[in-house]
């Protein structure tokens, strides 16, 4: 089992920066893929990122490339997610996932309780 825990959400003007921490507890040997995804009431759980192991291979929904920015460390079992450049359309509840390396939800097998975002114009 693997426990994980967003933190780093709040409200921020649109055009300026968060930082989301996902820390991992538990059997954090396993060499988990790690992703983020977002969701607005009412709507879809959409795809945001994922980061594999070693961190050689990230892949960024179009929506958020160039803005947003995914790294990890493993020693601290802990992923960021660096969120610049925000827009009103960013808000959302972001959601922390462990599991196969993949665009689907269905592929991550452990997620967190999510942290909201907004994003205010």
């Amino acid at each position: 089992q693997v426990q994980l825990v967003e933190s780093g959400g709040g409200l921020v003007q649109a055009g300026g920066s968060l930082r989301l921490s996902c820390a991992a507890a538990g059997r954090t040997d396993s060499r988990y893929t790690v992703a983020w995804f977002r969701q607005v009431p009412g709507k879809e759980r959409e795809f945001v990122v994922a980061i594999n192991w070693s961190g050689s291979t990230i892949n960024y929904a179009d929506s958020v490339k160039g803005r947003f920015t995914i790294s990890r460390d493993n020693a601290k079992n802990t992923v960021y997610f660096e969120l610049n450049s925000l827009k009103p359309e960013d808000t959302a509840v972001y959601y922390c996932a462990a599991g196969s390396y993949s665009i689907r939800g269905d592929s991550y097998d452990y997620w967190g309780r999510g942290t909201q975002v907004t994003v205010s114009s």
